[in-house]
């Protein structure tokens, strides 16, 4: 046997030769990204736990009845259908409330932060910073700061600092029950919000503006920009988009979700005659309180949906033209 017989047929008991460069190549591959796809995996894990399992449990069970006892009992679209046309509750107080709160406080929230933002990006360091702290502190103790700050301002005895002003400059005879009252209710949860709308969106519109090349500003200046608010339209702006897309997606989702506000204040769910009921004020009374689930599963489609469709408009104005 010649020496070239011998090797082939120590060949042919070997593996394929065409099976040796695809298992080097999965070698490769694992030598080179396996490490992040491992990094990636317990956050890909717990995003699927905590996000993708409670959306799809929440879209399947909106098709059901279910009171938490009794297995789910499949209905079809009867709680949409129920929800559109003969829940007067939702349709005539619920989404109203919903949507006039979100259009102010949404846009409200999002211009004062970035000019907010912009008005700290001009000082030094130091200021900057302090100020930066204070203005984002109340969206850490939002709760506690609800309870003990603004129900002292607003409190409806004579003992309320708004009360306790408006008495001693005689604009009102008797105290206000400014939380308790349909009139007063969500012009106050507005203002709420805002205050503690400086949140992880205004931190990064802030970090945003101070990464811009200061080279910019100097060159705009010799294209004929000659004022402030120019060069915010025209380099500020432009220069930030991924910045300005997360704090419009953050104020979105801070804005449909804020519907613990008017619970906390008024003392009770639903608030006093509906005046404060958002959304999410609505899953809870049916959830939580009535235990019917699966037609608070509907009502979370909804907003879920809404939420969807105003982040893909922030995600067409924002988004990177590329």
């Amino acid at each position: 046997m010649t020496t070239q017989t011998r090797e082939r047929s120590a060949l042919a008991g070997r593996q394929p030769p065409a099976a040796l460069p695809g298992a080097q190549r999965v070698k490769g591959w694992i030598y080179r990204e396996g490490s992040a796809y491992a990094f990636l995996s317990m956050y890909g894990l717990a995003f699927i736990v905590f996000i993708v399992l409670p959306v799809l449990a929440a879209f399947g069970l909106s098709f059901t009845f279910f009171d938490t006892i009794q297995a789910p009992i499949f209905t079809g679209l009867k709680n949409y259908i129920v929800l559109l046309t003969q829940d007067d509750i939702f349709m005539r107080y619920v989404l109203p409330n919903t949507i006039q709160f979100a259009v102010i406080v949404g846009p409200g929230g999002y211009v004062l932060a970035f000019m907010l933002a912009w008005m700290l990006a001009q000082l030094p360091k130091m200021p900057r910073t302090v100020l930066a702290l204070i203005l984002y502190s109340p969206s850490m103790t939002t709760g506690v700061a609800m309870t003990v700050v603004w129900k002292t301002i607003f409190s409806g005895d004579q003992n309320g600092y708004l009360n306790s002003f408006l008495l001693g400059l005689s604009l009102i005879q008797e105290p206000v029950q400014w939380l308790t009252s349909p009139q007063y209710l969500m012009a106050i949860m507005i203002l709420v919000t805002l205050w503690s709308s400086m949140g992880v969106g205004f931190l990064a519109m802030l970090a945003g503006i101070l990464e811009i090349n200061p080279e910019l500003y100097e060159a705009g200046s010799l294209d004929g920009i000659s004022n402030r608010f120019q060069e915010i339209i025209h380099i500020t702006i432009p220069s930030m988009r991924p910045q300005m897309l997360f704090g419009a997606v953050m104020a979105i989702v801070g804005t449909f979700q804020a519907g613990a506000i008017g619970v906390t204040l008024s003392g009770g769910n639903p608030t006093p005659q509906y005046a404060g009921q958002l959304i999410v004020n609505h899953i809870e009374d049916f959830g939580f309180l009535r235990y019917e689930m699966g037609y608070a599963a509907a009502v979370s489609v909804v907003l879920l949906l809404m939420v969807l469709g105003f982040s893909r408009l922030a995600n067409r104005l924002f988004a990177s033209e590329e």
